[in-house]
């Protein structure tokens, strides 16, 4: 049962370093992209 959960433990610890390390890593920004569509207005 200890070992159990020590392992439980281990997983959650190392769980949080590698969302930790991904958000300051990894590249989270979008890539901007300009975009023009002309749009129909129905106007009587």
């Amino acid at each position: 049962m200890g070992r159990l959960l020590k392992l439980l433990v281990f997983l959650i610890v190392m769980g949080i370093v590698a969302i930790i390390g991904y958000a300051y890593f990894g590249d989270l920004t979008p890539n901007r992209v300009e975009v023009n569509q002309p749009v129909v207005l129905d106007a009587n």
